[in-house]
This record gives C-alpha cells, structure tokens and sequence, in this order.
C-alpha cells in the first residue's frame, strides 16, 4: 500500500488514475459538508468559484436548492447560508441539495477528479474515512490548505488518517515525505478547540467571531459516515446493514 499527502494543492498533483482520494478541509469545507449531510442534506454540489455556484443554484432549481459557502470566512452576499457546521442543521438542510463554494476546499475536488474515489473527510468522521479509503493500495491525501498555501489543522488530521490506515492494515505501507511529517505532526498536537485557533485558519475564524465553530470541527469521530463524490456529487455512502451512522 502507498500512501501520498499532498499539503498544497496550488502545487502540481500527480496521475490520480486508479487512486483512493481523500480530501481534507478541517476549517471548515468538509466539517460543514459532514455536518449537512448527517442532516439530511440530498448531496453537495461543490462549486469552483462564487459565479459558477450561482449558475448551478439557478440550474438545478431554487425551491430545493440552497446556496451556502463563504469568502475570506463570511458568508457570500446573497446566499442561503455560510460555511459554518453549525448552520447546516436538519432545520435548515433536510431533504435540499446544497451548491457550496468555499475559498479552499470546494476548489480542490476540481483538482482530483480523475481519481476512481474520492472521499470528503474531516476529524469528525476521520475513522469512518480511514477504513473505507483502506479498499485501495494507492491513496492520496490532498489538504485544501489556506488560499494555496501549507495549513496546519489539515497537516494534522491527514496525519492522523494516515497513522489509522497504517495501524489497522496488514500490508507493508509506504509513505511519501509529506505523509511521514503529517503523522509526526498528529503524534505532536492534541487535537481541540484551542489547537484549532492557535492555527492561521482558526484565528482568522476567531478574529472575525466564528470561534464557536471550531469545537465541532475538533471533535473527532462524532459521526460515522464517508461522503463519497460521484459525477461531482458528494454524498453519503450507504451504510451497511446494522451499522449506525452517529458515533
């Protein structure tokens, strides 16, 4: 088995073809995508920019269809709702179909669609994430990052993900340099709200009132599902008999 984390996605990614994708953006892209859809939500339409989320909002037609996401942290003028977890309540989602733009981690499942799976994951549903992902040999981690750039709070949950597949497989794991420094950095922070905000995505959200959001975004494992995207629609893989999908 080999596994790859990528830390910025501005940089080039390699041939996905045939590879398990697993994309994270703790603050707040996936957290909110996990939050929706243990909600409820029908799926999430991933948007690329604010114009095309509009586009697609008018597209798929507005009685059913919510547009949500954020620029710089705040919600976009004229959407539906942000980007924060706690706004995707059942209230607010059940049953609609979610077109999303956010400023980091909506743009990067753009970047992997050439993957066979791809996979929304967050610390909320890190464990979930790590057993489906150990179906492949070959998995990709790819950090949304902030604007481009290395962001710790992703670093350390693809760190984490990575230290779960390789304790729970029985196949020798390779793992690229980036992967390597990811586990060294989950082993190295404990994983909360106050790590979240000492992070330059977190104390942006902090500065601009949105600290509230980072206690659901710390709590690991507080659901038990994998959204999946297919044909660039995220939802939630169907669970197998008997399971649950809370935590």
């Amino acid at each position: 088995m080999k596994i790859d984390v990528h830390f910025e996605p501005a940089a080039p990614l390699p041939d996905l073809t045939g590879s398990t994708v697993v994309v994270i953006d703790v603050l707040r892209a996936t957290s909110s995508m996990v939050e929706a859809l243990v909600n409820g939500a029908q799926g999430v339409y991933p948007a690329a920019s604010t114009e095309e989320a509009i586009k697609l909002a008018s597209s798929l037609g507005r009685d059913d269809t919510i547009l949500c996401g954020e620029a710089r942290g705040l919600m976009i003028e004229g959407f539906d709702l942000g980007n924060s977890p706690l706004e995707f309540s059942s209230e607010n989602v059940a049953g609609k179909r979610l077109v999303m733009s956010t400023t980091n981690g909506t743009r990067v499942f753009f970047l992997v669609g050439d993957a066979v799976t791809v996979l929304a994951c967050s610390f909320m549903n890190l464990s979930a994430v790590a057993v489906a992902a150990m179906e492949s040999d070959s998995i990709s981690v790819v950090c949304a990052g902030m604007e481009g750039l290395f962001s710790l709070d992703d670093a350390v949950c693809a760190g984490a993900l990575v230290q779960r597949i390789r304790a729970a497989v029985e196949v020798d794991v390779e793992l690229n340099d980036a992967a390597m420094g990811a586990v060294e950095m989950a082993l190295t922070f404990r994983v909360n709200a106050d790590f979240l905000a000492s992070t330059s995505t977190g104390q942006h959200l902090v500065d601009i009132g949105l600290r509230e959001d980072l206690n659901i975004c710390a709590e690991i494992d507080r659901y038990s599902v994998v959204p999946e995207m297919d044909d660039r629609v995220i939802q939630l893989r169907a669970e197998p008999a008997g399971s649950s999908g809370s935590a």
